[in-house]
């Protein structure tokens, strides 16, 4: 089993910066992909920001050149760097870590930006 535990969420105005946190405990093998999803009210959950255990990325169009993602291998920790917030940012932001088919969901950080 894998558990995932979300930091760093809350409320911030429109253009400022927030920081996520996800550290991963249990049985964690590489090679392995760790990411960022969202799901605002009404919405489905879309993936954010991804990043594998050899360091390549993939981000949703609207975050690009707004978000960071990275990682920490030895502390088994993801990261997102969530700069230029917008209103539309808005959502339950969640953790994922997958292995060869295996999805491991953390329980999610709001996210609230206001205009």
């Amino acid at each position: 089993q894998v558990q995932l535990v979300e930091s760093g969420g809350g409320l911030v105005q429109a253009g400022g910066s927030l920081r996520l946190s996800c550290a991963a405990s249990g049985r964690i093998f590489s090679p392995n992909t760790m990411g960022w999803h969202r799901q605002a009210p009404g919405n489905h959950r879309e993936l954010v920001a991804s990043i594998t255990s050899r360091g390549s990325t993939n981000y949703e169009d609207s975050v690009k050149g707004r978000f960071t993602i990275s990682r920490d291998n030895a502390k088994k920790t993801v990261y997102l760097q969530m700069n230029n917030l917008k209103p539309e940012d808005t959502a339950v932001y969640y953790c994922k870590y997958s292995y060869f088919g295996n999805d491991y969901w953390g329980q999610g950080t709001q996210v609230t930006v206001s205009s």
